[in-house]
């Protein structure tokens, strides 16, 4: 196929890139670097520098041309959520990178005589609010806290999306991998022996082993029965003191030493809600949909992430 990518220039697209490129698929990256992928460069990947979120980006003939062409669409496009405060004008940046991002990208394929027939639009499992005890499967209600809104509106604006346009949502847990990510920054520590369950240890960790979530994607691409709105996470949720045992065992290190939710509160102020509470999210449609996962057990996924030589 022939794709655009948006927002793919990061954590995930360093996985999603390259594989979509093994499956034969030709690419136009979006991005607001040059060349995130020097080592990938070639007939098959093109990349615009171009920031998505601005509305002056798709006046440029090279994204309209690129739109146009393309046969499939995956739109990733955010800021992080939980790397610094939320001061007003950081939840401002959130939500354009995704809400007016994708505001602008269904805009322009309604625009298009023959628009692209997919596009793959992500979301997250801060859909559903937080709890310590509640159970979310794809039909559950929004919740109303900020992450819960933020989702809301970002998923309405990518179901404008025109007819017939097949739309594919993907509400993404944490993505495990080495080089980003919750488990990126957890893995220096837990190396360095002083690992541990961060705040209480008892919220929820809904995860998903990279390279599963980039199955996920080439999947919903390419089957024309995917379609509406998937819980993008491994069938097995695990509570953090539970993960930060498994990731002791895997490094062969200790895991007992907490982060006090405290310190992650002075820091992050309320971006500490993401690590500091959590919900127990199931992929009940990717189930019915017979999506088999390489790691769908958290022990393979770490040791799988954390190995030389294995993604």
């Amino acid at each position: 196929m022939r794709l655009l990518l948006l927002g793919c220039s990061g954590f995930v697209g360093r996985e999603l890139v390259p594989f979509l490129l093994e499956l034969g698929h030709t690419i136009t990256l979006v991005s607001r670097s040059t060349q995130p992928f020097p080592a990938l460069a070639g007939d098959r990947l093109l990349c615009l520098k171009l920031d998505p979120a601005d509305p002056a980006s798709w006046q440029h003939d090279s994204l309209r041309q690129a739109l146009a062409g393309a046969q499939g669409v995956v739109n990733l496009a955010g800021e992080p959520i939980a790397e610094r405060r939320w001061t007003p004008e950081h939840l401002e940046r959130l939500a354009s990178s995704r809400v007016r991002t994708t505001e602008l990208l269904v805009q322009a394929m309604a625009q298009l005589p023959h628009p692209p027939a997919v596009l793959v639009n992500g979301s997250a499992v801060g859909y559903y609010g937080t709890s310590a005890d509640d159970r979310f499967g794809e039909a559950a209600a929004p919740g109303d806290d900020v992450l819960g809104q933020l989702c809301r509106q970002w998923e309405a604006a990518a179901q404008a999306l025109p007819s017939p346009s097949r739309l594919v949502i993907l509400r993404i847990g944490i993505v495990l991998g080495p080089d980003g990510g919750a488990l990126g920054k957890m893995l220096p520590v837990f190396r360095a022996g002083f690992g541990g369950p961060v705040g209480s240890g008892r919220q929820w960790m809904s995860w998903i082993h990279r390279q599963d979530l980039c199955r996920m994607i080439a999947a919903a691409l390419e089957d024309t029965t995917y379609n509406g709105v998937y819980n993008a996470v491994a069938p097995e949720p695990v509570r953090m003191a539970d993960f930060a045992a498994a990731l002791g065992r895997t490094l062969g290190r200790p895991s007992l030493l907490p982060a006090p939710g405290a310190i992650l509160r002075l820091l992050l102020g309320d971006g500490a809600q993401v690590v500091l509470e959590g919900q127990q999210v199931l992929p009940e449609r990717l189930a019915a949909q017979g999506f088999r996962y390489q790691y769908p057990d958290l022990s393979a996924a770490l040791a799988a992430a954390t190995s030389p030589g294995l993604r």
